[in-house]
């Protein structure tokens, strides 16, 4: 088993378990957004300059963050009001190209550290500080996929999330 988690905030490798043995290429930087670029692209959507400027904000932050954190971001770096309306469809399109991820308990999003890697959500949030950590368990997703098709329901994107304390919470 490979032991690894997606941080995807810092983009950084910690520990947590991963059930699949594939090993993600984490980029960040200009290179994450060339893959953003090239993804995004590649399902046939164009990447505008705001498209572009948005997914910087929010690759940016060191937390999940709503549509009104990167509308003000933007805003206060480019010295224009920007409506979070705005920044709202263009998550939306980010989700569903698997550019970002939302963290359906802080109504927040991060960005996809691994675009190129579709998986199922599980996120461990801190109700402390916020630091939400995606792990991959293609093993857990896969039997909750079976128990929701068991019961005559069709997944169409599962998220599971668990709040709790960060190691850095539950030692202080």
């Amino acid at each position: 088993m490979l032991v690894r988690a997606l941080p995807l905030a810092f983009h950084k490798p910690i520990f947590g378990f991963m059930a699949h043995v594939h090993e993600h290429r984490l980029a960040d930087g200009a290179e994450l957004e060339a893959e953003a670029q090239a993804a995004l692209e590649g399902a046939g959507e164009q990447w505008t300059p705001m498209r572009a400027t948005v997914f910087s904000a929010l690759a940016g932050f060191d937390r999940p963050a709503s549509a009104y954190d990167i509308a003000d971001s933007i805003s206060k770096s480019e010295e224009r009001r920007v409506a979070a309306n705005s920044v709202y469809r263009i998550l939306d399109l980010f989700v569903a190209k698997n550019l970002a991820q939302r963290v359906e308990t802080a109504n927040a999003y991060v960005v996809n550290a691994h675009p190129a890697c579709r998986h199922d959500c599980i996120f461990l949030v801190c109700d402390m500080c916020g630091q939400t950590t995606h792990i991959d368990d293609d093993a857990l997703t896969d039997r909750v996929r079976k128990a929701a098709d068991a019961a005559g329901f069709t997944p169409v994107r599962p998220v599971i999330e668990v709040t709790g304390r960060c190691r850095n919470c539950a030692e202080n």
